[in-house]
């Protein structure tokens, strides 16, 4: 018997550890904000997030979350700027900004623009050196033709639907968001930024550490490979076809190229998901190899861990 509750005992008292170490395990210093990317949103209907159920499961152990909520179609200069003015509203010293696709260029102009307020910047599948996907469309439609004007009309529609569906009044333009995520654009964009964290000449990351405006900010990244990820997911054959802007054996995630990926501390470019399983979309359909939540919360610990 006694065997018996010396056993209960330390079972209890192992669980009991369990649920403190759990309970902190990302809790950072600074509070968290998630950057949507193109066509994104914080959340639908009050009900659908852009990051599926990414802020549960960083708020459960602890992390302040917050979801910023900027255009979903327009240049990445426009959407920074609306996010340093989102986090100017939060009621935190810092914040640190992880970034999803065009998230990533919105996250670094903002910390840009207001260097005082971020501790870090992280890119997830993040737009850094330019979509080549976005430079083919760009070189099918014509500047100045009709269908430009019709793309972009149709583009602005669903930005504006967007907006009504997550509450939101951001302005839309299908054409600037076109333009900024091409090559060129996205070039221009770093050249402003002084390609803090990207690496200009090579298909590799940079330091962790960038100087902006006599601030230290931290930056990271990570990035999936792959393009079908999961029969069930409706998603993957449109990510499929893509994925065909890209040369063969090209390392992407059906609208990025890894070394467009690369940003700061890469953490790594070999995860099996594509651009939309990065968010843990479709509804949480992924690969069986990789939980991209997963990624969101260890990283978390890291930045907890730097003291971030």
């Amino acid at each position: 018997m006694k065997s018996t509750s010396v056993r209960l005992a330390a079972l209890l008292a192992l669980f009991c550890s369990s649920l403190a170490m759990a309970g902190g395990y990302t809790q950072t210093k600074y509070p968290i904000v998630l950057v949507h990317g193109i066509f994104g949103f914080d959340k639908i209907g009050g009900l659908i997030g852009y990051f599926h159920t990414v802020p549960y499961n960083l708020r459960r152990s602890g992390a302040t979350v917050e979801v910023a909520n900027v255009s979903a179609l327009n240049s990445s200069w426009e959407r920074g700027k609306q996010l340093r003015n989102f986090i100017n509203s939060l009621p935190y010293s810092k914040v640190n900004l992880i970034g999803h696709s065009q998230g990533s260029p919105t996250s670094r102009v903002a910390a840009h623009l207001a260097p005082w307020k971020v501790a870090s910047v992280t890119s997830v599948d993040g737009v850094n050196k330019g979509s080549k996907v976005a430079d083919v469309v760009r070189g099918a439609i014509k500047p100045g033709s009709f269908v430009e004007g019709g793309a972009d009309a149709i583009a602005n529609a669903v930005g504006g639907l967007i907006n009504i569906l997550a509450g939101s009044s951001n302005q839309q333009s299908g054409l600037a968001a076109l333009e900024t995520l091409s090559t060129k654009g996205t070039t221009e964009l770093n050249d402003i930024l002084g390609w803090k964290g990207v690496n200009r000449s090579s298909c590799s990351g940079a330091s962790e550490n960038q100087n902006i405006g006599g601030y230290n900010i931290k930056f990271f990244s990570w990035a999936g490979t792959s393009v079908i990820t999961n029969v069930l997911d409706i998603s993957d054959p449109f990510i499929g076809i893509l994925s065909l802007s890209f040369k063969p054996g090209e390392p992407n995630d059906g609208l990025v190229d890894a070394c467009s990926m690369m940003l700061g501390n890469v953490i790594g470019t070999h995860y099996s998901m594509n651009h939309l399983d990065a968010q843990n979309q479709l509804l949480g359909l992924r690969s069986l190899w990789t939980d991209p939540v997963e990624l969101y919360r260890v990283h978390a610990n890291r930045l907890k861990n730097k003291g971030l």
